[in-house]
Formats: C-alpha cells, structure tokens, sequence
C-alpha cells in the first residue's frame, strides 16, 4: 500500500503552479463543519472555470475573457454561495452511511448513493471497475507493564491503533518487550544495533505547531507523516520488534491517527501502529527514568482484493464533448472517522459543480467530468485504474481537479501546466478585481516542503474574498491546449 502524499506540495496563499504535463488544480479545502457550505462554494468556483471558456486552443495567451463568461462566473459564485447542495450531501456520506474504508459495505454504500444522486442530476453515469485491498482492522490495545514508579498489581493503557499494511500483525497473544524512544531516523540509525533490538522503537516526532500556523501546515504535516510512512522498515533494519509512531497531525485529545504504512520485503515486517501524542510524551518521560517495557495486540488482517467502482459521470460539453475535464474527490476514507474533510467534502464539492451548472442552465463547451475516486487512501488504486482503462484518451484530458488537500482555511490553489500558465495568468489578473481585494502579484520560486519544480508560481490572495477572486483566474488556462 501506498500513499499519494510525498506527491502533494503546499503552496502559501492563493494559487501556486507546478509543471505536469496536465492542468491539476488542486483546491484547499477549509472547513469548520458547522461552516463547511460557505467554504465548499468558493472552491467550487474553480473547478468550474476550466470548462466554461472557448475551447479553441492556441499557442498564444488569449484575449481577456468575455463579459459574458464573467457574468456567467458571477451567476456561478453567488448561486453557490446560496445553495446547500453539497453540504446536505457531505452531511449523508458522513453521517448516514458513515466510514467509507475501500473494500467495507458502506463504501459500497457510498458508491451506490453518488451515482444516484448524479444521475437525478442528468449526468452519464459510469462505474467503473476498481479491485481494492480488503483490509480489516482487527483487535488493537497496548499497555505498559513494567516501568519506574509503577503502583504494585496496576498497568497503564496506551490508546493504539493499527497503521494498515501487508503483515503487520502482532502474535494472537501478542509481542512484549522493551521500548526505545527516539526523536528522529539519525537518532535511531546512530544508535547501536544492539540497543535496538529485540525492542520495540516509539518514533516521537512532535507536530510542528509554528510551522503549521505559519501557513505551511501542509509541509508541517509532511514532517510528521513521514514517521508513519517510514518508520516500520527503519525500526525494522535495526533490529526492533515493533514500532509505534506519534501520531502526525496537531489533533490531540488523546487520539490516535491512523493511516498507511510502508512495507519492504526486503526487510522483516514488524507490526507498526500509532500512539496519541498524550501516550507518547508518557513514554517518553517515563522512559527517561529507566527501563519501560510494553505489551502490543494489533490483529489486522489483508484480506483478497474485492470489486470496487470509480464513479465516473459526464456533462457533456456542447463545442467538444471529447475533450475532459475533471472534477473530483476521494469517496472512501479511513474507519475510524466519517470522512467529512478526508474526502466527503471533496466528493461534495464536485457534485455542486454539476448541480450548479444545471441549476443556472449553462452548458459547459468541454465536458466536465465528476469523478468520485475509490480506495485513494490505501494506495491510489481508483486512479490508477483509472489511468489503465483511458489510456488511450490522455490527450483528450485537459484538465484534472481534484479537492483533498486540507482542513483549515481556503488559502489557495495549486495549479499545475506547462511553462505558458505563467504567462496566461498574468494579464489576467486584472479581471479579479471586483472585490477591491489588496493588490495581488504572481511570484516564482520553489515549491514549499522541499519539493522542487522547475517553474513555480503563487498568486498571493490575502482574503477570502481575494480567494475567490485567484479562484476567478483559473479560467485563463481554459482557453489554451496544454503541452507536454
């Protein structure tokens, strides 16, 4: 298993661009649930704007856009800022079908109710076949049994959950041993194979809260991640008999966060899962004061692949219906939470850009494509089956757009073109001026968290309103064909 987010970069605020040889928008997503409507609406307008322009492609940036299509933005804007279409349905994903694990009933469930519900709307509607891992949690409990201090006859629980991968299972009666703490890979890779083991390694990266609040959440969020990811075949290859990692994330509250985790089968697979950040500091402290040991049940299970489906539903565009563009989330989630922000919200969003675009009776001249992907977070196997079965129909793709990169607030876009999207945003600018929003510019440079492209760009916007107005400049890479 693997997951998509040592692909994903994080821009400031507004809109950032990389070079891939299709458009990616992807949007950030904020969302305070009880305020999640009124956010979804201004990412919405993004994922609009590719498919509502001329679609005659040029080699040359195109005249500014027609007051008739920034009158049709505008309907689009203030229709989505009205309408409740996408909170009631991230609110049925969430609430009324639940988690959404790959392989489980109610993401079956959730595959069902999208495809109905598009078809009300009008949309050809397509499931496309997707095998997906059938991985089952199973029982998961840690405890301390031996440590300084301890009360005679007590123990002290640790709140564990498994991280998912192929044998990642304790024994039935599960694996009891000393614990090693450390801060970072060097720490462990420094220390001598012997102290590590026959132990089990508790990997305690700390959330880097400042970086977080300084607008990088994203790349903060990677730092800590990588722990999950990684942390098992490093533990593994000094010698460890489990590894638990801190969970990655600034959520406490003594919850644990789950997620995938990697797997060498060059190495010996060792059962890997996360703590809260509240146990780990424990063992931690404890740890600095002698010998901890710990008793750890994980029972997962990687069950055969079962059939899953993409959701796939086209508007078809009235000038070239063959020529796509993509408009998208993840429709499973993990199972210990419902999924609102990890990704029914980014279904949702993707479903009110075609109901908006019925509702106004505006007829997009590319066809706009409503994908709810299956199984992102346990490998990406909906996009890549996807990627197999239209192989043939790449260069049709002009845009791909999918929301499922945050959970505060709207700061902005990712948008990803070739080397003429810098040139075909800047004369465009202008045109978002109708909030009378502080001046905004596009800058270059590396994209942020240590990923670097050859071409950079991020639009600064400095508000919501100014968001939406970024959101507005989308539209400039609608009129042009992008080249590999």
């Amino acid at each position: 298993m693997e997951e998509q987010d040592s692909g994903r970069i994080e821009s400031r605020t507004g809109l950032s661009r990389t070079t891939n040889p299709v458009a990616i928008c992807y949007a950030h997503l904020g969302v305070c649930w009880k305020k999640l409507m009124p956010k979804l609406h201004l990412l919405l307008l993004g994922m609009l704007t590719f498919a509502t322009v001329s679609a005659t492609a040029q080699a040359k940036p195109a005249p500014p856009w027609s007051s008739e299509t920034l009158q049709q933005l505008r309907q689009l804007h203030q229709a989505a800022l009205e309408d409740n279409y996408a909170y009631r349905q991230a609110a049925h994903l969430t609430d009324n079908i639940g988690p959404r694990l790959a392989g489980s009933p109610q993401a079956a469930a959730a595959v069902e109710y999208v495809a109905a519900e598009l078809r009300k709307l009008g949309l050809e509607v397509t499931l496309e076949p997707v095998s997906v891992p059938n991985w089952i949690r199973g029982e998961e409990r840690a405890t301390l049994v031996s440590y300084p201090g301890q009360v005679p006859g007590t123990q002290q629980k640790i709140v564990v959950t498994a991280l998912a991968s192929v044998h990642n299972a304790t024994p039935a009666e599960g694996t009891t041993a000393e614990i090693v703490v450390v801060n970072s890979f060097d720490e462990l890779a420094a220390m001598p194979r012997e102290k590590v083991a026959g132990k089990i390694v508790v990997f305690n990266e700390r959330f880097d809260r400042q970086m977080a609040a300084a607008g990088f959440g994203l790349a903060a969020y990677g730092q800590a991640v990588a722990y999950r990811e990684d942390g098992r075949v490093a533990a593994a290859k000094q010698g460890a008999v489990a590894a638990l990692v801190r969970s990655a994330g600034g959520a406490e509250f003594r919850l644990p966060h789950t997620g995938e985790t990697s797997y060498d089968p060059r190495v010996p697979s060792i059962p890997a899962a996360a703590v809260t950040a509240e146990d780990a500091e424990l063992m931690a402290r404890l740890a600095a004061q002698g010998p901890v040991r710990l008793h750890l049940v994980l029972t997962p299970k990687l069950l055969p692949n079962v059939a899953s489906y993409n959701v796939v539903a086209d508007l078809k565009g009235s000038e070239h219906p063959e020529q796509v563009v993509i408009v998208s989330g993840h429709l499973d989630s993990w199972d210990l939470g419902t999924g609102a922000i990890d990704d029914a919200a980014g279904v949702a969003v993707s479903m009110e850009a075609a109901e908006l675009l019925k509702q106004l009776h505006l007829q997009p001249k590319r066809t706009i494509r409503i994908v709810a992907w299956m199984a992102e977070e346990t490998g990406i196997f909906g996009g890549k089956a996807y990627a197999k079965q239209h192989a043939n129909e790449v260069a049709n793709h002009f845009a791909a757009i999918e929301t499922d990169l945050g959970a505060g607030h709207p700061v902005g876009i990712n948008v990803g073109g070739d080397e003429a999207a810098l040139d075909l945003l800047q004369p465009d600018l202008a045109a978002a001026d109708h909030h009378a929003a502080p001046a905004r510019e596009l800058q270059a440079g590396d994209v942020e968290g240590g990923v670097e492209h050859p071409l950079h760009a991020a639009l600064v916007a400095d508000s919501p309103a100014q968001l939406a107005d970024a959101l507005l400049a989308c539209i400039s890479l609608g009129g042009h064909q992008l080249q590999e």
